[in-house]
């Protein structure tokens, strides 16, 4: 391969990392600012819902394991 175009391929491979790099920080960022706002969301929704009753009743014992190496039933 030619010494000329080798550099040239070389810089503007460079051009593209740094394009793609950009782009990744870029993108980055705004799935980040989306994830905040999803967990305000989910929160907001959260209250209200408590608010107005509309969870459901949680049953500890059913989330208890009866059986195997997470058996707390024998232990509690």
């Amino acid at each position: 391969m030619d010494p000329k175009h080798s550099t040239q391929i070389s810089k503007h491979l460079d051009k593209q990392n740094q394009a793609l790099m950009e782009t990744y920080r870029a993108m980055s960022h705004e799935l980040h600012k989306l994830q905040v706002e999803e967990e305000t969301i989910m929160r907001k929704l959260y209250e209200l819902m408590s608010a107005e009753g509309l969870l459901p009743k949680v049953n500890f014992t059913l989330l208890v394991p009866m059986s195997g190496p997470f058996c707390w039933s024998c232990c509690a």
